[in-house]
């Protein structure tokens, strides 16, 4: 049987491929997918699948990443632009995902104490809005450092968000897993505000009183 893509795609976000066996059949997904949930053909199986998610290409996974930003990114510009926009705050967080198999890059994370990945999250906000819009997220090893990933993101999101708001201020915080010279090189050169934790050292801190904990960066640019 010949499966079309636009199919399968939504048939794999109901659960994992080691599933597919028994829910290919199962009458509430096949009505999901507008099929018959007694007549209608299965669903695609396992291989089909797996088929499916191994036939993408890097271009592929950077296109899909590049339109979740632009789709992100375009939304809020209608919807903002009669009030316009003075500060946009962009996060970047990593954070765990636990595997419960053999996936490649499923590694043990000491500090979550699991097997896991350790994905890389972008979100946006505007001015004082409390709801954060995810806008990239980076599939990483479950034992990549923060840092991972971090610069390249951020080389694609602020030129866009610069681009699309020109006339607002782009504010970056990253916690104090991102502090190294490569990325606050990228960031004293990027025409952004900045904020990123520092680790204490508390063998400098008992001598030292007003010991930094975060490393803020503010600059003019004509």
């Amino acid at each position: 049987m010949f499966y079309h893509k636009p199919l399968t795609l939504p048939q794999r976000t109901f659960g994992d491929t080691n599933d597919v066996a028994r829910l290919n059949t199962d009458p509430m997904h096949k009505l999901l997918l507008d099929r018959d949930p007694v007549d209608g053909d299965d669903l695609a199986n396992q291989p089909t699948l797996s088929r499916l998610e191994n036939c993408r290409r890097p271009y592929d996974l950077h296109r899909m990443g590049a339109a979740l930003a632009e789709a992100v990114i375009a939304a809020h510009r209608r919807r903002l632009r009669h009030n316009g926009c003075k500060l946009i705050t962009l996060d970047l967080d990593p954070t765990d995902d636990s595997c419960h198999g053999n996936q490649q890059l499923s590694l043990f994370n000491g500090h979550y104490g699991n097997w896991c990945y350790l994905p890389l999250l972008a979100f946006v906000s505007f001015d004082g809005e409390q709801d954060r819009h995810l806008l990239a997220a980076l599939l990483r090893p479950g034992t990549a450092s923060a840092k991972v990933g971090a610069k390249a993101v951020m080389k694609r999101l602020i030129p866009a968000l610069q681009q699309t708001f020109p006339k607002a201020v782009i504010r970056v915080r990253l916690d104090g897993r991102f502090c190294c010279p490569d990325v606050l090189d990228f960031l004293d050169g990027a025409k952004v505000q900045y904020l990123v934790g520092m680790a204490i050292k508390w063998e400098l801190a008992r001598f030292e009183v007003g010991y930094p904990i975060c490393k803020v960066g503010v600059h003019s640019w004509g």
